[in-house]
């Protein structure tokens, strides 16, 4: 069972506050608010997507290389982690 299983309800509610928070930028943009505002409302939806990101980042690593007692398994979840470090960096 994957680990985002376990983590559900916290994950799905944090993806909810991002979503409103996107809606937030939407709204002030239509509204025609200030860039500064609009640049903080960005800056704090970057600051959630990163926190999220490490969140899952952190439970795989525990969950699919630190915790794993097969060899072949934990190679496998520490080349997953890699391919998405890659991607993130981008």
């Amino acid at each position: 069972m994957s680990h985002t299983i376990h983590q559900k309800p916290k994950l799905l509610a944090r993806v909810r506050r991002l979503k409103g928070q996107l809606e937030g930028i939407e709204r002030a943009l239509e509204a025609e608010a200030p860039c500064a505002e609009i640049l903080r409302q960005l800056a704090s939806v970057r600051g959630a997507m990163n926190g999220l990101t490490a969140e899952v980042m952190e439970d795989h690593l525990r969950e699919h290389v630190l915790e794993v007692e097969d060899e072949d398994e934990r190679h496998k979840g520490g080349a997953e982690m890699i391919e998405v470090i890659r991607t993130y960096m981008k």
